[in-house]
């Protein structure tokens, strides 16, 4: 594996990266979706689908672009098997954000604001963690079998059928050109109002704890910071809107919070 990479541009990177979602999510509710107005009517507006592909799209290209560059390069040193796992685990997942649930969605138009601030962390996220991989991060050749690989593999592909799970529940909350919003049933919305967000945390937990890495463990941060406190403003956005909102379900942990 290569050894020539700045572990510390990395580290301070990955804690910039995570203190920004916390400190920007907890001050007030995201700009889009049911709270897009809460900075005025946006200037430019984008098409639900449009945005969602375009800001998610860095995540999956510049991996992609990397590997292929370090493949290419007749300076290379050799990739182990282990970390091309790593960088297909975080691929996929976007893979599916950028052209399926991005293609599929039934969303409100976002903000142009908004889609630029996501392609450019998208963007320095995805070269985080590709860099680690292939430049940084050298892995013992039992790694497959590693405890910590094996829970955190199942940890992220749970959290994974999570999301895609709840995504599917919301999305058939409305017909094609609706933007009304219902309460959402089935699934592990009876039990959170933030399902979605679940298992999204869950699955970068999961590959936070898999990859060993401090890039991903800075990400798993980002993101529960980041979208953790989004499922408490749905959970009261819900509360304020439905007088017959379930009062058992919790904002973002089953029975607790």
């Amino acid at each position: 594996m290569p050894t020539h990479c700045n572990e510390v541009l990395l580290t301070w990177m990955g804690l910039c990266m995570a203190a920004a979602g916390v400190l920007n999510t907890l001050a007030k509710e995201m700009a889009y979706g049911r709270f897009w107005d809460r900075e005025g009517q946006p200037r430019v507006m984008l098409p639900a689908r449009l945005a969602w592909c375009t800001q998610e799209l860095p995540s999956f290209a510049v991996p992609v672009i990397l590997l292929l560059m370090h493949v290419g390069s007749s300076e290379r040193d050799s990739v182990d098997a282990v970390n091309i796992v790593h960088l297909a685990m975080f691929c996929g997942h976007y893979f599916q954000r950028t052209f399926i649930f991005s293609l599929l969605s039934r969303g409100r138009p976002t903000s142009l604001s908004v889609m630029v601030k996501a392609f450019v962390f998208c963007a320095l996220n995805g070269y985080l963690q590709s860099y680690n991989l292939l430049k940084c991060k050298s892995y013992p050749s039992d790694w497959l079998t590693d405890a910590r690989f094996l829970i955190g593999s199942i940890i992220f592909l749970a959290g994974m059928a999570m999301n895609i799970h709840s995504d599917r529940i919301l999305r058939n909350l409305r017909k094609p050109g609706e933007y009304v919003y219902r309460i959402p049933r089935g699934g592990l919305f009876e039990l959170v109002s933030g399902a979605n967000f679940l298992g999204e945390i869950v699955e970068w937990i999961g590959y936070a704890l898999a990859t060993w890495t401090f890039p991903a463990f800075a990400f798993a941060i980002f993101t529960i910071g980041c979208i953790g406190p989004r499922a408490l403003h749905h959970h009261r956005y819900y509360h304020e809107h439905f007088s017959d909102y379930p009062k058992s379900r919790k904002a973002l942990i089953p029975y607790f919070l």
